[in-house]
């Protein structure tokens, strides 16, 4: 057995000396060396001075800082090799201003190419508004907005208009009779459109339904879709639909979607309040922000009395829930009646107007004549 040294002896204790990393006192005495060594006298050479800082860089680990070695250096070590060997220090120092000026330099260049676009483009629109201004208008009806061809569109006049003068007075009043029975035709239809989910329901009932659904006529789907019918109505006269000539298509459409988004909700909220009710809850109360006329709108046309009355006899017959409804529906259809009315005024007025026109020039009809002798007029 290979024989081991006595514990206590020289040789044990050079060991266990060797085995012990170096004390504080020894690293602390490396640093005053270090720093005693910078202050005075520099190395010469630089090989010397690389290897004197490889030994402390191998104590004390590596810098910290990437982007500079010397950063942590003596201050008056960092100005002799500086001074020594300046050529790296100031291609970084130049990289690092070479950077940052071109970058300048793009921020500006961007900043040019922006303003240039955008003077650009205020150029170009004001050119155009320019070119817009000074095209020929032609009438919608030509292929080439661009205002070609307009010397032959300057005598045109739409056929509406053409046909509008040569109307007879009944034609004229028809036309407003007509565009009233249209809305109501139009606003049917638009209900019906909205209520397609139930009127689906009802079909597949009455073709392949259950058999109590078909014995009773499938009566509860006919009521759901009966109920949704007249919802939609109303909603749809209370929100305005096919109210005014000449409005846009995607209008109606939008006026049309918000009734069936009001019978849905409609819809929930009556299913909130049987559910609070089973459940022993209060009854929530929900408001379905119809729309009312305006102030002015509805003091101009007031409804008579009577009428009046008979609105609040027919909505006590209804529902607590549907009488908002059926009351903006109701002062809807007055006011279209009221619109009706002021258009066969105003088409008897022209007439009148026609009538003691051909009298001052001597030009009375026979029909004038009869009309003033039954009318009345002179």
């Amino acid at each position: 057995m290979p024989s081991h040294p006595p514990r206590n002896s020289p040789r044990a204790s050079s060991l266990r000396q060797a085995e012990k990393p170096p004390s504080f006192s020894i690293l602390s005495k490396l640093v005053q060396v270090k720093a005693l060594v910078s202050s005075k006298d520099l190395p010469r050479s630089s090989s010397s001075l690389s290897v004197a800082m490889g030994w402390f860089d191998g104590w004390f680990g590596p810098s910290a800082s990437s982007d500079d070695p010397l950063k942590s250096l003596d201050p008056k070590l960092r100005e002799y090799l500086e001074r020594e060997s300046p050529v790296k220090i100031q291609q970084q120092q130049q990289q690092v201003q070479e950077a940052e000026k071109k970058a300048i330099r793009i921020a500006a260049q961007a900043a040019l190419a922006a303003e240039a676009s955008a003077q650009a483009q205020a150029q170009s629109q004001s050119q155009s508004q320019d070119a817009a201004a000074e095209r020929p208008i032609v009438p919608k009806e030509s292929l080439f907005q661009d205002g070609r061809y307009a010397h032959l569109w300057k005598t045109y006049r739409p056929y509406a208009e053409v046909e509008a003068e040569t109307k007879t007075d009944h034609e004229k009043l028809m036309d407003v009779l007509d565009g009233f029975k249209q809305r109501k035709h139009n606003i049917g239809r638009a209900a019906l459109e909205n209520c397609a989910i139930q009127q689906e329901e009802w079909v597949n009932c009455m073709k392949s339904g259950d058999w109590e659904d078909r014995m009773q006529m499938c009566r509860r789907q006919v009521q759901k879709f009966e109920r949704c019918y007249t919802m939609q109505t109303r909603f749809l006269k209370a929100l305005g639909y096919q109210s005014i000539n000449g409005r846009s298509a995607q209008v109606e459409e939008d006026i049309q979607m918000h009734a069936d988004q009001l019978y849905g909700r409609m819809i929930e909220q009556e299913e909130a309040v049987e559910a609070a009710k089973k459940e022993g809850l209060p009854v929530p109360k929900f408001d379905f922000a119809i729309p009312v006329a305006a102030p002015a709108a509805a003091a101009a046309h007031t409804p008579r009395p009577d009428l009046e009355t008979s609105w609040k006899e027919k909505l006590e017959q209804l529902p607590e829930s549907e009488r908002a409804a059926e009351e903006a529906a109701l002062r809807a259809d007055f006011q279209a009646n009221v619109e009706v009315a002021k258009n066969v005024q105003k088409l008897w007025d022209e007439q009148e107007k026609e009538k003691e026109r051909r009298k001052a020039e001597g030009k009375a009809t026979i029909v004038d004549r009869i009309s003033g002798t039954f009318g009345g007029g002179k």
